[in-house]
């Protein structure tokens, strides 16, 4: 697949929503997508910047191969510009790494050889380095593995169709619901994320949706009840919405800590939208999973590991047996 087309003289990147318009020599926002000689070029290709094997459930993905490890790996670069990211060290740099080459096929068995079940490709944008991705990615299908994303939802239409042939899960952050701030604090548009997600809710990749939530800046009742309100409506009622702990980082040292009164004020508005399944995460809380039917505990987490899980056949709930939405297998 070819990630951007010519036009007047320069080629546009077609991998995100920015559409970014490069003349020869030029870089996109992003920072590692760049016109060399008419082509696009991902500058980060065989160069991930971290890699490791994590929980499933630290993703977060709270019904996607639930005890499983996946192996993780991001680049730099990001096509956002968030001022309380947690990786900005890399996602912020524009900084490559020339020195050190890993090609899909050793990423692919890295896993194999750690017995992790499925690839993750996350810490910072994946949809800046899916050239990358995309060829570990078929690599891991080939070898009967998953592909997980872990994203801001900013990509373009031509790639969540082409996701769709790879990616088996995306947990989607959802960081706001004011276009002002996406606008003025993330340089993005709130109404692109909203429409990714609808896409990402027609296909047949599994959804789950996080926000962070910082006090002062997303906490409000009205704007957690039009998130909430959102998923339920146009995502759907079985879609997981992570409401997670912020902590000081990067541009926002000054910013408090989330309390664990704000989250749980979060789970309750979610669980008002209707949401059958919200999930506390960064605080020292059980992460439960219920029947949305007869309420039987089915999974329990404590610090991004599953220590109760009671489905039966791995999937269905063992008192009346309603099937819980997910991938389990």
């Amino acid at each position: 697949m070819q990630y951007y087309k010519e036009q007047n003289g320069k080629i546009i990147c077609e991998l995100c929503q920015h559409n970014c318009n490069l003349l020869d020599g030029q870089t996109g926002i992003c920072g590692i997508e760049k016109n060399i000689n008419a082509h696009l070029v991902n500058l980060t290709y065989g160069k991930p910047s971290a890699l490791a094997i994590d929980p499933i459930e630290k993703k977060p993905l709270n019904h996607f191969l639930p005890s499983s490890n996946i192996l993780s790996l991001g680049t730099v670069g990001c096509n956002f510009h968030c001022p309380f990211c947690q990786n900005y060290d890399i996602s912020q740099t524009r900084s490559v790494e020339s020195t050190q080459y890993i090609s899909p096929e050793q990423i692919v068995q890295i896993a194999i050889k750690h017995n992790t079940p499925s690839i993750a490709y996350t810490y910072n944008e994946p949809t800046v380095f899916y050239p990358f991705a995309y060829d570990i990615g078929q690599l891991a299908k080939e070898n009967g593995l998953k592909n997980i994303f872990v994203s801001s939802g900013y990509q373009s239409e031509i790639l969540i169709e082409d996701m769709q042939n790879w990616v088996d899960a995306i947990n989607v952050d959802l960081k706001s619901f004011n276009p002002d701030y996406y606008k003025k604090s993330l340089k993005t548009k709130l109404s692109g994320v909203l429409d990714s997600l609808k896409h990402f809710a027609k296909t047949n990749i599994w959804l789950e949706v996080t926000t962070l939530v910082i006090e002062g800046i997303n906490d409000s009742d009205e704007e957690l009840t039009n998130i909430a309100e959102f998923i339920a409506g146009e995502l759907g009622i079985h879609v997981p919405w992570h409401v997670s702990a912020f902590h000081p980082d990067y541009k926002m040292l000054d910013t408090p800590y989330t309390s664990a009164q704000t989250l749980k004020r979060a789970y309750d508005i979610g669980k008002r939208a209707g949401l059958e399944f919200v999930y506390e995460g960064n605080i020292n809380v059980p992460s439960k999973t219920k029947c949305p039917k007869c309420n039987t505990l089915l999974l329990e987490r404590h610090h991004f590991k599953t220590t109760h899980n009671s489905l039966i056949n791995g999937e269905h709930c063992p008192t009346c047996n309603r099937k819980l939405e997910g991938v389990f297998s």
